[in-house]
C-alpha cells in the first residue's frame, strides 16, 4: 500500500514508519517544519513538507491523491487552545474530506482513550479543547463513508513494544500504553479491512496484538 501519514514527526508516527517500511509498504511522510525531512526520511519515508493546518480541502486531496490510505497521527500539542481546533478538529475533518475527493478510503485516526461525547474534561480545564477536538474529528469520521478504524491509546509512554494490549471490548479502562505499541497496533489496523468502523480503546496488557484487534472484525 501507499500510506500518507499526517504529523509524521511525531513520536509515534516515527515508530510507525519503519514498521510499515520494512512490510513493503510506501510511505509518505507529511510533515510541516522543513528541518524533520532528514528524520523521517531515514524512518524510510518519503518526506513531503506541508502545513495541515492552513491547508484547504482540495490542496489536502491533492497531497493525498495515488494513496491507498491515510493515518492521522497529527496534534498541536496543547497548549493553545485555538491552534489545537485549528489541527485537531479543523484540518483533521478537513482531510477526511479530502481523503474521500481523492479516492482514498482507508483512515485510521490516532485519537485517545475517553474520547467521545461523555470524555468527562470539565470546560474550565486546560486539557478540554484537546478532548472536545478530538471528540469532534472521531464523530465526523465515524460518519463519513470512509472506511475507518478510530484508535484511542490510553497515556502514552516510551516504554518498549510488548506486542500485547488489553482494550475495552475486553473490560480495560484507562491505563497506560507505549508508542510502540501504538505504532504496532496502527500498522496492524491498516492491513485489517474488517477493521472499519471500529473504536478501539486500548492498553497494554497481556493479550496480543492480532488477537485483541481480531475481536473487533466483523
Amino acid at each position: 500500500m501507499r500510506i500518507a501519514i499526517i504529523g509524521a514527526h511525531g513520536k509515534v508516527a516515527r515508530l510507525l514508519t519503519p514498521l510499515l517500511h520494512e512490510s513493503g509498504h510506501q510511505v509518505t511522510a507529511v510533515v510541516r517544519n522543513r528541518d524533520h525531512v532528514a528524520d523521517v526520511e531515514a524512518d524510510g519515508a518519503e518526506a513531503r513538507v506541508f502545513d495541515i493546518e492552513s491547508a484547504d480541502v482540495d490542496a489536502i486531496a491533492d497531497l493525498l491523491d495515488g494513496h491507498d490510505a491515510v493515518v492521522w497521527s497529527a496534534g498541536a500539542g496543547g497548549g493553545n487552545p485555538e491552534r489545537t481546533y485549528a489541527v485537531d478538529r479543523d484540518a483533521a475533518i478537513r482531510s477526511m474530506e479530502a481523503a474521500a475527493r481523492s479516492g482514498v478510503q482507508r483512515y485510521v485516526m490516532v485519537s485517545y482513550f475517553g474520547a467521545g461525547p461523555d470524555h468527562g474534561v470539565a470546560v474550565d480545564d486546560s486539557f478540554f479543547p484537546y478532548a472536545d477536538a478530538k471528540t469532534a474529528a472521531d464523530a465526523a469520521l465515524a460518519t463519513s463513508d470512509l472506511d475507518w478504524t478510530i484508535l484511542r491509546p490510553s497515556r502514552l509512554t516510551l516504554d518498549p513494544a510488548t506486542g500485547r494490549i488489553e482494550t475495552s471490548l475486553g473490560g480495560a479502562t484507562k491505563g497506560s500504553v507505549s508508542r510502540a505499541d501504538v505504532a504496532l497496533v496502527a500498522a496492524k489496523a491498516l492491513g485489517r479491512p474488517g477493521l472499519t468502523g471500529a473504536t478501539v480503546e486500548f492498553n497494554n496488557g497481556e493479550v496480543p496484538v492480532d488477537e485483541a484487534l481480531a475481536a473487533y472484525e466483523r
